[in-house]
């Protein structure tokens, strides 16, 4: 086992030079190497690069709306952003990180308020969206409180989890009842299935962050005595970029299997997933590469 073990480096000067964010997190900087900050909490951003290519490679395949390759592009300049953060702990990355946080999560907010509205409606709600967006930007960039940017990223997101819960039961539902009953309750079984594991995933990493920051001294002592590559595994904000990456992704698909079905196209597509072992995705009926059959 010794022989396997990787003493990090002792000094802490970096390439990137002083921090300047107003965020630090457990990984010790500078301590993998020279070059970047936080090795593991840079690296671990290459999930939403995996799955954003895999998102935006689904809307363009099986021709989903246009909304949800601008939410998969937002979803991917999130992750690039994070790592720019994470690897050189400089102000202006981590507002590349955080900011593009809100504005993704507002592109799902759109299509979810805006979906089948007339386009005055539509136009109403974008604007909406940009003047909150913007209010939140300036405000930010004015008290640098990152708890605030905390509170907006939570409330924004649960105002449109909740949207698509009601439009679920309220909307699908009475739908799928009338014209296709024989498969309604599987759909709505396999959605909601969907939605819980993925706020599940993300609750998850949440909370992982949290006990990293709660307990990182003695985190910190076991690493060093671990050594690595053990120790990366306690890397905990590492846990949460994986985790909220594949539930943010799981939430996108789940918004777009669910419009593909209040569009009626139930019997046309199917949700191609298997729970907690395999990536999700919304593919037709016939396509020969799906892992579940239809």
């Amino acid at each position: 086992m010794s022989l396997l073990q990787i003493p990090y480096r002792e000094a802490r000067d970096g390439f990137w030079g002083e921090q300047t964010s107003t965020l630090n997190w457990c990984e010790e900087d500078y301590n993998i190497t020279y070059y970047c900050a936080e090795l593991v909490n840079t690296l671990t951003n290459l999930m939403f690069m995996w799955l954003g290519v895999k998102g935006i490679r689904n809307v363009l395949e099986f021709k989903h709306s246009p909304i949800f390759l601008l939410a998969y592009v937002g979803y991917m300049v999130v992750g690039l952003g994070s790592m720019a953060f994470h690897a050189t702990l400089k102000y202006e990355m981590q507002l590349a990180d955080e900011l593009p946080m809100i504005y993704t999560v507002f592109i799902m907010c759109y299509a979810t308020f805006s979906y089948k509205r007339s386009p005055r409606t539509q136009l109403l709600i974008a604007s909406i969206m940009i003047g909150l967006g913007i209010f939140i930007t300036v405000y930010y960039l004015y008290a640098k409180n990152p708890v605030f940017h905390q509170v907006a990223f939570a409330l924004i997101t649960a105002t449109t989890v909740f949207r698509g819960f009601y439009v679920m039961e309220y909307q699908l539902r009475p739908q799928l009842r009338e014209r296709n009953p024989i498969v309604c309750s599987r759909i709505m079984r396999e959605m909601w299935t969907l939605a819980l594991v993925s706020i599940i995933t993300f609750v998850g990493g949440f909370f992982i962050w949290n006990m990293d920051n709660i307990f990182c001294r003695h985190l910190t002592t076991a690493k060093n005595q671990l050594q690595l590559p053990w120790s990366i595994v306690l890397e905990g904000h590492g846990w949460w970029h994986i985790l909220t990456g594949l539930g943010a992704y799981e939430m996108i698909l789940w918004r777009i299997w669910l419009v593909r079905c209040l569009g009626g196209d139930e019997e046309k597509f199917m949700l191609d997933w298997r729970p907690w072992s395999s990536i999700p995705k919304v593919v037709p009926r016939t396509y020969k590469g799906a892992t579940k059959s239809s």
